[in-house]
């Protein structure tokens, strides 16, 4: 049985390689029949042969060619998270405690590093911020907020209805003398069976939302802190916060008044982490050692310059943005001066000016014509402004005041385009054959408490806040006239007086509206004032990087900052599906 098992396989093993003999000689011979044998055939076809393979490798290159050349398309520059921003300012840091930001540094770190219980919001309106519900009660005069949960501090403890109490007891104590305390003068506050604080006013206020635009503090940091000194406790070096960074460092130039303030991103900031990782504020003694900061690329933006300053940019790496603020440039008459005190003389001058010709002196700037702005109310219909008709002004004045010129002193700020108006509004006076001078001033306290507080003027070209809502009470009501207060024109009247009282206090808009629109009529028929235009923040910043958005609405320069999660100053490339 072995045996012819070993004989069939010795025969398979025979068969197997005579077949696989075979098949090489056959594969050879197939070989050399088609491919060596036709070798030769290519000498007749090389032509052909030749304008395929050159086809076949332009056909390539063009197609690599073509991916290289497009890609940029396929490709888009996209900002993301880190990256640095240095926002340069004028004015020394004295404190970071927010209840006594001042000078333009100052408030630019609060708004980083503080957040309030309401917050303008993009549209300019002031909406809830720390507070997730903000309800008026009772016609106006009594206020409900509830906070968000979750609410933290930059140190981890948590931000509670104790910490909003507390920081309005310090706003209200006089021996504090926080920026904060007219926003709540008379306010009482106490706190909800459901968690809620309740604010009750001493009358109603319809737009009481803003005056909640107020940094808190932490009760835990300065609780042990005297009233008298809280400007001198170390949290004003080294402060805990709620914004949208954290103090980090500070650290002094070469310079005795300039210093930089680092800080960085807040993981538990309500809204978010932002995208930057860093925050700089370097602040400068000068505006002219701000543009050599600019020029010198040290800085990344700055919104401290205006007007003519503007023009000093000499650095080619940055674009220069102009956003309307919710303020407003007025020609002030002094009503207590007996050289403007007669309503047809200043009626005169009104008419006899070209304001036009203002105007176009202010780049950027919108034209106004009343004591508030049309983002602010809608009224049913406005009073006709004055027809400009200098020779009937002329002849007026001559009228009124015979052979004898007026004689006006004109007070004005030295910054924007103050010093160019008061000017050219002299020269336009000297035409209607009346004498005045311009007494220019540096917008500090000097200015403050001399010039403004004592009314130490015949008239006054200066810009004001005109805030979120229209509420004129601060600039025309008779309470307003004392050296505190902010009726620089000395206007007295009781109606006006009754019209703003009931405007402020009503929540029906369609009430507000017809108070306002008869204060108007009183306000163009007494002329304590003439409106110029309404002015704008001119923002500087580096073409890398994105601050705020083009829509944004600023009731105040410092609101740029309202999205400040979004600015970002670090790029990357994404590609994207064609």
């Amino acid at each position: 049985m072995k045996k012819s098992f070993k004989k069939r396989g010795q025969k398979f093993i025979r068969n197997f390689s005579r077949a696989s003999l075979k098949a090489s000689e056959e594969g050879k011979e197939h070989i050399r029949e088609n491919l060596i044998g036709r070798v030769s055939h290519i000498r007749s076809i090389k032509l052909l042969v030749f304008e395929w393979t050159l086809l076949v490798s332009a056909l390539i290159m063009m197609a690599v060619a073509q991916a290289f050349w497009f890609s940029d398309s396929y490709a888009v520059d996209a900002f993301m998270e880190g990256g640095n921003y240095i926002e340069a300012t004028v004015g020394r840091v004295n404190s970071m405690n927010p209840l006594f930001a001042t000078t333009s540094s100052e408030k630019v770190l609060s708004k980083l590093m503080f957040a309030t219980l309401a917050k303008t919001d993009y549209s300019g309106h002031p909406n809830a911020g720390l507070a997730e519900t903000i309800r008026a009660k009772e016609d106006g005069k009594i206020w409900e907020v509830k906070l968000r949960e979750g609410l933290k501090w930059s140190d981890g403890e948590p931000i509670t209805n104790e910490d909003v109490m507390f920081t309005i007891g310090l706003v209200q104590n006089p021996a504090v003398s926080s920026i904060y305390a007219t926003n709540l003068e008379g306010v009482r506050v106490t706190e909800g069976a459901e968690g809620e604080i309740i604010f009750t006013l001493p009358a109603a206020y319809a737009d009481f939302i803003s005056a909640l635009e107020f940094p808190i503090v932490p009760k835990h940091e300065l609780e042990d802190a005297q009233p008298k000194t809280l400007i001198e406790d170390d949290f004003s070096t080294n402060p805990v916060t709620s914004g949208a960074f954290c103090y980090n460092a500070s650290q002094a130039t070469a310079s005795e008044s300039e210093r930089i303030i680092y800080l960085s991103a807040n993981p538990d900031y309500y809204l978010g982490k932002p995208m930057l990782a860093s925050f700089a504020v370097h602040t400068y003694g000068s505006k002219e050692d701000l543009i050599n900061g600019l020029n010198n690329g040290a800085v990344t933006a700055t919104a401290e310059l205006v007007g003519p300053e503007v023009d000093k940019i000499t650095n080619t790496g940055f674009i220069k943005r102009n956003t309307n603020i919710s303020a407003g440039a007025f020609i002030f008459f002094n009503l207590s001066s007996s050289a403007v005190n007669k309503v047809e003389f200043r009626r005169a001058i009104r008419q006899g000016i070209d304001i036009s010709e203002l105007r176009a002196l202010v780049d950027g700037a919108d034209t106004l014509d009343y004591p508030f702005l049309s983002s602010q109310i809608t009224l049913t219909e406005y009073p006709e402004t004055a027809r400009h008709d200098k020779d009937f002004a002329q002849n007026k004045i001559k009228e009124l005041f015979g052979e004898e010129k007026p004689n006006l002193t004109i007070a004005t700020v030295s910054t924007g385009y103050m010093p160019a108006v008061a000017n050219k509004f002299v020269e336009q006076l000297r035409e209607l054959d009346v004498e005045a001078s311009v007494a220019t001033y540096a917008e500090n306290q000097d200015f403050i408490a001399n010039v403004l507080a004592k009314r130490n003027y015949d008239i006054l070209i200066y810009e004001i806040p005109l805030g979120a809502d229209a509420d004129p009470l601060a600039y025309y009501h008779s309470s307003q006239t004392s050296t505190t207060g902010l009726n620089l024109s000395n206007y007295r009247s009781t109606l006006v007086d009754d019209l703003l009282i009931a405007g402020r206090e009503t929540l029906n808009e369609e009430m507000r509206v017809k108070k306002y629109e008869a204060f108007l009529d009183y306000w163009m028929r007494d002329v304590p004032a003439i409106a110029l235009y309404q002015p704008s923040m001119t923002y500087i910043y580096n073409k890398n990087v994105r601050p705020f958005r083009d829509d944004v609405v600023l009731v105040t320069a410092i609101d740029r900052f309202v999205d400040i999660n979004s600015w970002a100053s670090l790029k990357t490339t994404k590609n994207r599906t064609p």
